[in-house]
């Protein structure tokens, strides 16, 4: 459970990122160089780095982020056709939400520099892995 200091801080931080897309497409390109396995679910996917499919996949990422700073209080709700999508359509691993999670606070640290403090990483981890609990909802 997010603190009400830790909803302020991910809101003030996400704010900050500007070029939410790019974010993504960073991200998911870092999941596919660093986690290989996970591009098994992207077979139609050319995977060079900032590809029409990476880019646009990235944009869908971050909207879906987006939503979820939004509605820090009802993530559940927020993201259930997430979950659903890709736990009865998809079939995607849980696991890769967490791995997508590490990539995306990699690039997070990367482009804000000083201002990803031990608090604002500690922020985003508990933020990313409530985003990844619930996505993984509905395979249990």
């Amino acid at each position: 459970m997010l603190t009400a200091e830790e909803k302020k801080l991910i809101t003030r931080v996400w704010d900050k990122v500007t070029q939410k897309d790019v974010f993504g497409a960073e991200a998911l390109y870092r999941m596919f160089i660093t986690y290989p396995q996970t591009k098994t679910y992207f077979p139609h996917f050319d995977l060079h780095h900032g590809s029409d499919q990476i880019r646009g996949h990235g944009k869908k990422v971050v909207t879906a982020l987006d939503n979820a700073v939004k509605c820090l209080d009802n993530l559940g709700q927020a993201l259930s056709e997430l979950s659903s999508l890709h736990a009865y359509n998809l079939r995607v691993d849980p696991v890769n939400f967490k791995l997508l999670s590490q990539c995306f606070q990699v690039v997070l640290a990367v482009h804000l520099g000083a201002e990803y403090t031990p608090e604002v990483h500690a922020a985003f981890d508990k933020f990313l892995s409530a985003v990844a609990a619930v996505l993984a909802e509905k395979y249990r």
